[in-house]
């Protein structure tokens, strides 16, 4: 026999319910009016996602945030003046830090999404997407 679960027992299998989420699904248009997000990102923004990409190379080892992409990218960025930027990016602001993953190797972000312009205070890197308070799985 089962043993039966109260409201204050299942209470905390909720709480870490979170919805997964794709780059085809963040935006419903980018253009010369500006970026209009989806209804869907609109809905999720301040709460729990998970979102799978790979790491692009991160400006330092044992950073705090990072860029996760929708397909891998195996320069950084911010380092090279002919790169080119990748249109599918999120930053992920991570609770700790984390070393460099192969950029080749896909993985899997959780944590609390954040939608719209954002300048970070201490690089000055501006945002439009962001999943903070994030934790990495690969």
């Amino acid at each position: 026999m089962l043993p039966l679960l109260t409201f204050g027992t299942f209470w905390p299998l909720l709480a870490r319910a979170t919805e997964v989420l794709s780059f085809d699904v963040l935006y419903k248009s980018i253009g010369v009016l500006g970026i209009q997000y989806s209804d869907k990102a609109l809905a999720l923004r301040g709460k729990a996602v998970r979102m799978r990409g790979y790491m692009a190379p991160p400006l330092k080892p044992e950073s705090k945030f990072f860029v996760l992409t929708r397909e891998p990218v195996s320069v950084c960025p911010f380092c090279a003046s002919d790169a080119e930027w990748p249109a599918d990016i999120i930053v992920i602001y991570l609770n700790g830090t984390l070393a460099p993953v192969n950029f080749s190797h896909r993985i899997e972000v959780e944590g609390r999404l954040e939608i719209g312009s954002w300048v970070d205070p201490s690089t000055g890197f501006v945002s439009q997407v962001r999943i903070v308070d994030a934790e990495v799985r690969g």
